[in-house]
């Protein structure tokens, strides 16, 4: 295993235990944040608030480096890149977050204790990979200079 591996594996586990600790494996802790006219639960503003700034500080220490430590480059987006993949990825991201209160990160994180929602979710999440990956594959139908959502 390389370092940049290492250094992912690390941080994701890092990433999974503070989703644990927060109580952001419980769907129920996200649905609550989502359900403004029932009983709302704050929870989930407090742990976004709190990864706001632990990146904004983060940011603001790591790019004063030349590079990375793990990388020859760092690799930010650019300025304005909203393209339809993008616009579509988002949507989907949101509708199965606002019907099922995972996301990606707690889903993996709640590996350790599985349910069926869990399990369905997670199907679910790696059809859709699946299912991107297969249109991407597909040959090109579009004319040079032409965007391809």
């Amino acid at each position: 295993m390389n370092r940049q591996m290492l250094a992912g594996l690390v941080a994701g586990l890092l990433f999974g235990a503070g989703l644990g600790l927060a109580g952001m494996t419980n769907p129920a802790v996200v649905i609550g944040f989502l359900d403004l006219a029932g009983a709302w639960n704050p929870a989930l503003a407090f742990v976004m608030a709190a990864a706001v700034m632990v990146t904004f500080i983060g940011y603001r220490i790591v790019l004063r480096r030349a590079q990375p430590l793990f990388a020859a480059r760092f690799q930010l987006p650019g300025p304005g890149v909203i393209d339809v993949p993008l616009a579509a990825g988002a949507a989907l991201f949101g509708m199965g977050w606002g019907l099922t209160g995972y996301c990606p990160g707690p889903a993996v994180a709640s590996l350790g204790m599985p349910s069926m929602g869990l399990v369905g979710y997670l199907g679910a999440m790696l059809a859709g990979m699946l299912a991107v990956r297969i249109w991407r594959a597909r040959p090109s139908t579009s004319q040079p200079g032409e965007v391809r959502a």
